[in-house]
């Protein structure tokens, strides 16, 4: 992506920037908000990369996640870098929607960000149609209130040989410069080498002699977290196939409130024999157990979430740095400052130049090789232990859609989760770290359990149908819409289910079944390996175009809603091209008509998307 100078209505006439360099001094001296959306954690490592550059720039940056940070904040400030992740197929990440619906405001005026300038960094996956969609439309609406843009949009993507680094690396270069037009440095002072080690986030200091650490939840001061009591942890897909479904539900002793398609949110613990080994393979076993008090000495760095200001190296790599990560390119940068065999310290190198990025692919990402097998393998890395949070990623919580109504099922919670489990190109076993976890939970376990809104909201109109696509662990929200709606005595649902056996992996199909008999669903499933061998395999899609004339009835005609819950790779484009069939086919439609009527559904939010990647 190019990168520009700052428009000529944020600098006014002046070609030499010499008014936009005023305009920044009669602000904030030297200093800049840098605002992140992530799920996985990519875009806040990016946003702590571009901190680092600010530094070296003697540029102060506030850093915060979108979902810290109070959105009518922004009228106050004057440059800020905004970076944004996609999820699913072309959604904003959830902590960007606070945000985000506060921009899309019809009543804002349009010089509201008159003072303000602000570059944005997207990341997506260009595979997919709406690649880096919120990024763009970020921009874009930023430009609509008045605010002007400092450095042309990048973007971001995991298709390109060198990662999401691709882009970002020229377009950090590129902001350093305009960057260095607002605030030059003084006469004689050169900006910090981006080889140069840049110190710790944190200081570890040996806590007081006598100091005790008591293993506590730190989420059990988090107002937004409940304590839920595991009442059920059951496979729900055959003892002999080869995916672990379970079926989790959690009691809790105060009243809930969700709505179906919020997600609960769980921080997962790594399991006790990873973090024993890995602590064996660094040298730290002999130490694990000490307390040690954390400083965070850089503010413009991230640290995990409710991490307590005393507490053990064993805490630390259990419940709050991911040993289990595959790492990103910038976790070698680093690392290569402490590789002290000459050849390791080379291999290094040569993975992080453009001509090894192919060999670092193959290396890491392909065979997904995590953190602690690479410090297995560079044994002569010797880091301090100040290092550990900027070398490994925090361990995130996972979000899984909620399987319930809390109508049918006050207070409680139920889950459906897939265990992942499975070997690498190289035959190397691996696990996820939060469904291993969740796993091996028993009834009478207990844990803090946050939730989080969803994309989805039913139909103000009681009458109006509802149509639901949820191949796999997507019937999950699904479920949620289903219960609610039966249990408010409104019966015009249909549900389109997917999975491989009708006796393997049939999620909850008693349950449809039996709604399906006392006409309170039109129940469809497709088995798609349960045909005869060499048959054509059948899928939800084909499902809803077998369905074409009932499609329009209630698409076209009685304005039903869609919602569409699954994998994110080809099922939802294939399901709105299966309704836009319908609509071509019984309603008369041309192919352009049909595709701008999805589009509107979707705009109206009577089509909606609950789907990931």
């Amino acid at each position: 992506m190019a990168c520009s100078a700052p428009s000529s209505s944020f600098l006014g006439a002046a070609p030499d920037h010499a008014d936009h360099v005023d305009h920044a001094h009669a602000h904030d001296e030297r200093s800049l908000t840098i605002l992140y959306a992530t799920e996985s954690g990519t875009a806040q490592d990016v946003a702590d990369r571009i901190a680092r550059l600010c530094r070296s720039l003697q540029i102060a940056a506030r850093v915060h996640s979108m979902d810290a940070y109070h959105p009518e904040e922004l009228i106050n400030e004057h440059i800020v870098i905004f970076i944004v992740s996609t999820t699913g197929s072309g959604h904003e990440p959830r902590a960007m929607t606070p945000l985000w619906n506060m921009l899309l405001r019809a009543d804002l005026p349009e010089d509201l960000f008159e003072d303000l300038a602000f570059a944005v960094f997207g990341l997506g996956d260009s595979a997919y149609e709406k690649f880096c969609w919120p990024s763009k439309l970020l921009s874009r609406r930023l430009a609509q209130l008045g605010a002007s843009e400092l450095c042309a949009r990048g973007e971001g993507d995991d298709q390109h040989h060198l990662g999401f680094d691709g882009a970002l690396l020229p377009w950090m270069k590129q902001l350093s410069a305009v960057l260095l037009q607002i605030f030059p440095l003084p006469e004689g002072v050169e900006p910090e080498s981006p080889d140069s080690l840049s110190p710790p986030r944190v200081s570890l200091s040996d806590a007081a002699h006598g100091s005790q650490v008591a293993r506590k939840d730190p989420l059990v001061t988090d107002r937004e977290y409940h304590l839920g009591t595991v009442t059920c942890n059951r496979r729900i897909t055959a003892e002999q196939w080869y995916q672990d479904v379970r079926h989790l539900e959690f009691s809790f002793e105060g009243d809930m409130q969700y709505s179906p398609g919020d997600v609960a949110v769980i921080h997962p613990e790594a399991l006790p024999e990873d973090v024993e080994s890995f602590l064996s393979c660094i040298g730290l076993a002999n130490k694990a157990d000490d307390p040690v008090d954390v400083t965070h000495t850089l503010e413009d760095q991230s640290l995990p979430d409710h991490l307590p200001t005393t507490t053990t190296l064993r805490e630390i790599f259990t419940r709050y740095l991911d040993i289990n990560a595959v790492p990103r390119r910038s976790f070698f940068v680093l690392l290569k400052h402490f590789a002290q065999d000459e050849l390791e310290r080379e291999k290094l190198e040569e993975f992080l130049s453009e001509e090894g990025a192919d060999e670092l692919y193959e290396y890491c990402q392909r065979p997904r090789r995590t953190i602690r097998e690479v410090l297995e393998e560079f044994r002569s890395a010797r880091f301090p232990r100040d290092y550990i949070f900027d070398l490994f990623p925090p361990l995130r919580p996972r979000q899984f859609s909620i399987a319930s109504s809390v109508k049918r099922h006050p207070r409680s919670i139920h889950l459906c989760i897939a265990i992942v489990h499975y070997r690498t190109m190289l035959k190397v076993p691996r696990r996820g770290v939060c469904t291993s976890w969740l796993a091996r939970l028993k009834p009478g376990d207990q844990l803090q359990i946050g939730i989080q809104k969803g994309f989805i909201n039913l139909p103000a109109n009681s009458t109006t149908p509802v149509i639901c696509v949820g191949p796999g662990t997507g019937v999950a929200p699904m479920r949620a819409v289903i219960q609610e709606r039966i249990h408010d005595g409104i019966f015009e649902n249909t549900l389109y289910f997917g999975c491989r056996s009708a006796s393997k992996d049939h999620h909850y199909g008693k349950e449809w079944e039996e709604y399906a008999s006392e006409g309170k669903l039109m129940y469809r499933a497709a088995f798609s390996r349960d045909g005869p061998e060499g048959a054509v395999r059948t899928y939800v899609q084909h499902l809803i175009r077998e369905d074409a004339p009932r499609i329009w009835e209630l698409v076209g005609k009685r304005g039903a809603w869609v919602y569409i819950s699954g994998s994110s790779n080809k099922m939802p484009t294939a399901v709105r091209a299966a309704i836009q069939y319908a609509l071509v086919m019984e309603g008369g439609k041309t192919e352009e008509r049909a595709k701008e009527y999805v589009v509107k559904m979707e705009k109206e939010g009577k089509l909606i998307e609950e789907c990931w990647s």
